[in-house]
């Protein structure tokens, strides 16, 4: 059981996590990150090429820098899982770990991410990175020339295959019901795309690969589509329930509403990036450090007025 008071604690070890850890400990915020896995998504990204300064780098070696530079300010870093956030005053939270350690701190600052959608079938667990990719704006360049299926009806599926279909040789849109639920824009913009095809009334029931990486998908149509990427784009969830005893407003998505210092509903509650409503949920690793950077002064701003 630990009790130590924190001027604030940051949850999450990601991209938003360790550039506010730095900047709470250039402020000289007492403060300790909490993260079950550092690095998160970003670090599972076998090439980043769309990080300003990094022309090219392993999402692995991007994180390790940011927790050395982190770490290099003073910061601490706990590895566990949070399991819930509760008030204990009205200016004192309780954070409670997996391994059943209870800490307290004046702020908190959630950097939980999110959980992308997955299809649940053979070949994407297994080829994600190598083949299988979330984020087509992170991988796209990957596949210049190639072919790639985008799975996924809705506005972010077809914004995402509208991107590719300026880079890959063929797009080819996998469609579950017999129509697209995106916008009439967006769905009118890939019809007059020849490098985009539609497929409706269909799943992927398995993806396919050989020793280079993905070759095909099989679809429950019996068909067979010879492609090198696969982009899912079925939706995600913002990891949120840590914090849902205090009540916070959601949004429609269950994103936390987050005003302009990336302050929730509850007071000295902060957030940013994938959980938030800010920066129009542009989910990229630049966001998520900018608006984390900013919590970490937000909170600072606060104790300089109130004074604790």
């Amino acid at each position: 059981m630990k009790d130590h008071i924190y001027d604030l604690i940051i949850i999450g070890a990601g991209s938003a996590g360790f550039p506010a850890w730095m900047y709470a400990s250039r402020y000289t915020l007492s403060n300790l990150i909490i993260g079950e896995m550092p690095g998160w998504a970003l670090a599972t990204s076998h090439c980043v090429e769309n990080y300003p300064g990094t022309l090219s780098s392993t999402g692995w070696d991007i994180m390790k820098n940011f927790r050395q530079h982190a770490e290099s300010s003073g910061s601490k870093f706990l590895q566990d899982r949070v399991e819930t956030v509760s008030k204990v005053a009205e200016d004192m939270f309780q954070v409670q770990t997996m391994k059943g350690d209870i800490y307290h701190a004046k702020r908190i600052i959630l950097a939980t991410g999110n959980i992308y959608k997955m299809l649940g079938v053979p070949g994407e667990k297994e080829f994600y990175g190598q083949g299988v990719s979330y984020c087509a704006t992170c991988d796209g360049s990957f596949y210049k020339n190639l072919t790639v299926a985008v799975v996924g009806a809705w506005n972010t599926a077809i914004t995402e295959a509208l991107y590719l279909s300026e880079i890959a040789k063929e797009v080819h849109i996998i469609v579950r019901s017999d129509r697209a639920r995106a916008e009439d824009i967006w769905i009118q913009k890939a019809n007059m795309k020849a490098n985009i095809i539609f497929h409706y009334t269909t799943q992927i029931s398995e993806i396919v690969w050989n020793m280079m990486g993905v070759n095909s998908a099989l679809l429950t149509t019996w068909e067979t589509l010879s492609l090198d990427g696969v982009f899912v784009a079925v939706g995600s969830s913002p990891i949120t329930d840590i914090v849902e005893v205090l009540s916070p407003e959601k949004d429609s998505e269950w994103c936390l509403v987050v005003d302009k210092r990336q302050e929730t509903t509850v007071p000295w509650l902060y957030a940013a990036w994938d959980v938030t409503t800010n920066s129009n949920k542009f989910r990229q690793t630049i966001m998520s450090a900018a608006e984390w950077c900013l919590a970490a002064h937000s909170v600072h701003e606060d104790i300089l007025r109130i004074g604790h």
